[in-house]
């Protein structure tokens, strides 16, 4: 990278630092880099640029998706999916090592598929578990930490709002991207699983031991409540996988399902529609104006050549792609301690996308792989997103439920390694929609 060059891009990211550190919204904060960056470094016309800028990425189909899913999850969150979920789930995985520990990963794992949120997941799920799982006596720390890695599923498991944001920043398929998060949201469903049927085997006292026994058809009445969930869900991720639908007609589908069950376990009320929209619009324009943000700085950085300049200096160092795959996960650990994960996607896409394109990864397998590196820094040690929920949710110290989580980070961990080193659980499935 040129002198010239080196300087602006370490002004640019100067004001970023401050801005941010000021308290500024972050969409505000890559709006005014941007400003800054086409008014004393390019001759571009900034209200041109940014006109553009933001109408190209706003204008798309593809986001029209966004706020479906969103509203959704919203409404599911206000028909009391929790309560029914751990009824539901309960008599199913009472016969396994852990009991009922293993109803926070199931749990967790199911609610993503309708909300699509880390932290919505975390606290609904952990609002009607917690209390459950500590009043009957099963272990403290295995109760959150497994609460703490299993909310991080919803950001892998479709339909993902991370998902449809990583999509549109790097131009890649939101439906392929869907079926390249459902093997690798499976996979950690399976070593959460796993990880808490070996603790229960080799210590006791990990969870009681309950008298309880039920008949085949008594389990069936008690799961009733998951038949019409587990109906919009293969809805849903089904009409999006065999081309019935694309992910915004799906999406239109999946509110109208949420409606109708809400309708049905009379939760539904005037009020309750209100509150489900506005929140949904609220969640989707915070979005939207950091894409927005994101779209104008990118412009301002191409106009000036800082992209290209990087993703060269960086080929010029001949790193192993495996180091660049290892340096930028540490980058997105140690972001993940002061900004949520769609901030970090946006606001590092411009510079790390070309590097990835570059470095000859396939940015379908780069997404899920990123993701999970985002999901694991809701969770990093002591400063983690889903930490400070767990944190609210239990009245906890933090570095006790920092503790707790330690291991769940570091399945994650093992998690990432998987489909690094076998990058197929991510791309079998969208490959199979190649063949058709």
């Amino acid at each position: 990278m040129s002198p010239d060059l080196a300087q602006v891009a370490f002004v640019l990211l100067l004001f970023m630092f401050l801005f941010l550190g000021s308290g500024l919204w972050i969409a505000l904060s890559l709006l005014g880099v941007g400003w800054i960056g086409l008014t004393f470094f390019s001759s571009v016309p900034v209200e041109k640029a940014m006109a553009t800028s933001i109408w190209q990425t706003n204008a798309s189909w593809t986001l029209a998706a966004l706020p479906l899913f969103i509203w959704m999850g919203e409404i599911l969150f206000r028909a009391r999916l929790s309560e029914i979920l751990f009824r539901g789930l309960a008599p199913w995985l009472g016969w396994l090592p852990g009991r009922l520990l293993h109803v926070n990963v199931a749990g967790c794992g199911i609610f993503a598929a309708v909300c699509g949120s880390s932290a919505a997941t975390t606290a609904t799920i952990g609002r009607m578990s917690l209390p459950e799982l500590l009043a009957r006596g099963y272990n403290r720390n295995l109760a959150i930490g497994s609460l703490a890695g299993s909310g991080t599923l919803g950001l892998l498991i479709p339909p993902s709002i991370i998902i449809i944001v990583y999509g549109v920043s790097a131009d890649v398929s939101i439906v392929r991207l869907f079926m390249a998060g459902i093997l690798p949201g499976i996979m950690m469903m399976c070593l959460f699983m796993g990880y808490i049927v070996i603790s229960a085997l080799l210590r006791h006292g990990v969870a009681p031991v309950e008298a309880e026994t039920m008949s085949f058809l008594e389990r069936i009445r008690r799961s009733k409540g998951l038949i019409p969930v587990a109906l919009l869900i293969g809805g849903v991720i089904g009409s999006i996988y065999s081309g019935i639908a694309t992910a915004t007609e799906a999406a239109a589908g999946g509110v109208i399902g949420a409606l109708i069950l809400s309708a049905i376990s009379r939760s539904l009320s005037l009020e309750m529609f209100k509150e489900s929209l506005l929140a949904a619009t609220r969640l989707s324009c915070m979005i939207f104006l950091i894409l927005s943000g994101a779209a104008f700085l990118t412009t301002s950085l191409a106009y000036a050549g800082i992209p290209a300049a990087i993703a060269n200096w960086v080929a010029s160092l001949e790193l192993n792609p495996y180091a660049l795959i290892a340096a930028l996960c540490l980058l997105y650990v140690i972001l993940g301690c002061f900004i949520e994960g769609i901030s970090m996607i946006v606001l590092t896409a411009t510079v790390v996308l070309p590097l990835v394109s570059q470095a000859g990864f396939d940015l379908l397998w780069f997404g899920i792989f990123i993701i999970m590196v985002v999901e694991t820094a809701q969770i990093t040690p002591p400063l983690g997103f889903n930490l400070f929920v767990i944190q609210g949710l239990t009245g906890q110290n933090i570095f006790r439920v920092a503790g707790a989580t330690l291991p769940f980070f570091l399945l994650l961990l093992v998690g990432i390694v998987l489909i690094t080193v076998f990058p197929e659980i991510a791309t079998w499935l969208p490959s199979t929609l190649d063949k058709r």
